[in-house]
């Protein structure tokens, strides 16, 4: 493949010399879902899918940027001191982001740079397409430029740019998990602190499925940031009496005591979503670690219902996805990502899965009309240079 996207990035910018190489994985979370925008625990991995990057450097300002993945949109232009969000440059506002952030923290980025990316990762699918395109676009500035940074400072600047630059006002979890992905295990992270732990994740006779609903979602038009300013505004109102940084600071039985304080019903259920989120990860990979693959699965279960009857982010396809799933042999399963579309995550054991996708398949297109895609993932490494 990557010789492939050689050939297209010579053919697209007329270059053949000094072009560099770089991938960014997808995520997927396994439990902890809307916790990390309040203080919470996220139980992520990075995926073996993701975005390629082919880029050269200039010897002027100019940025190129060219996607496979949208070839009807040409090659979009832009240079080091026109670096504004712009509706017209799609998705290539992602990347533009972040050299504009990069630029804005001091780091030293004197010339321009063409580069070509490819995804295969389903895209509007909520596995984080925009992320690995951040932390891909993140390690080609640090290869490029030969900056002194790390990847955790990769991973804050690119959720800085996906806030101020893009608008989407997300928590640091999928750059987290894109940019530390480790091969074979997931990540246990405190968003709250950014503490990290890696947690082995080779599931024996055990495979992870992804299902993809196919119904496109936006993050900036959907409900996303309309959920952080309800958790927001509950832990105004726990503060009156609790001195707490975040949702994520209490026990459920602490949040029980207290909850009579949030006064507005829908809020309450969205804190309560957020409380209990976060005591159920931390629950979860305990289990994973003694091997309770069955509690885990129970524990992914109960996270649906909790993001569907408090946190009313799941909607008709990813249900359906799910019941199917938990009626035809998953060990576990949920909706994973910001929801109202997206994905949902399985455990399946290996010697069912091409019956699993199958049923779950023929249920959700009697259902909803339409197919759904799968894919069986495996655990991979984080952004790097290849």
């Amino acid at each position: 493949m990557i010789e492939t996207l050689k050939n297209y990035f010579i053919e697209t910018f007329q270059e053949k010399d000094g072009c560099y190489t770089f991938f960014a994985p997808g995520r997927v979370n396994l439990i902890g879902e809307h916790t990390d925008y309040n203080g919470g625990h996220v139980f992520p991995c990075a995926l073996s899918f993701g975005t390629y990057g082919i880029a050269r450097k200039r010897e002027d300002g100019r940025l190129r940027f060219f996607s496979k993945n949208f070839e009807a949109l040409g090659v979009i232009e832009t240079n080091l001191e026109d670096l504004i969000f712009d509706k017209k440059h799609d998705w290539a506002n992602y990347p533009k982001g972040i050299v504009k952030t990069f630029l804005d923290a001091g780091y030293v980025i004197d010339k321009g740079f063409d580069v070509l990316f490819y995804g295969n990762i389903p895209n509007g699918a909520g596995l984080s397409s925009s992320a690995s395109i951040e932390l891909a676009t993140g390690v080609l500035l640090k290869a490029l430029f030969n900056l002194d940074i790390d990847m955790i400072e990769i991973v804050k600047l690119s959720q800085r740019s996906e806030n101020e630059f893009n608008g989407v006002n997300c928590g640091i979890m999928d750059q987290f998990a894109c940019g530390m992905g480790k091969k074979d295990h997931a990540i246990l992270l405190d968003t709250n602190t950014l503490k990290y732990e890696y947690v082995p994740a080779k599931l024996e006779g055990i495979s992870i499925v992804i299902a993809n609903t196919n119904k496109r979602r936006d993050l900036t038009v959907s409900k996303y940031n309309e959920r952080r300013s309800e958790c927001e505004s509950a832990l105004a109102a726990l503060k009156k009496e609790l001195n707490i940084s975040s949702l994520g600071d209490l026990t459920e039985e602490i949040f029980e005591q207290y909850v009579h304080l949030i006064e507005n019903e829908v809020q309450k259920k969205r804190a309560r979503h957020a409380v209990y989120e976060n005591q159920r990860t931390i629950k979860a990979v305990k289990a994973l670690t003694a091997g309770d693959i069955r509690l885990f699965g129970k524990l992914m279960n109960d996270s649906h219902r909790s993001l569907r009857d408090d946190y009313e982010v799941t909607g008709t396809e990813l249900d359906t996805l799910v019941y199917a799933a938990w009626e035809n042999g998953a060990i576990g399963s949920r909706m994973t990502g910001a929801g109202f579309g997206g994905c949902t995550v399985s455990l399946v054991y290996n010697d069912k899965i091409d019956a699993f996708i199958k049923a779950v398949g023929k249920a959700y297109e009697d259902r909803i009309g339409y197919k759904a895609d799968f894919y069986v993932a495996s655990i991979d490494d984080g952004a790097r240079q290849i």
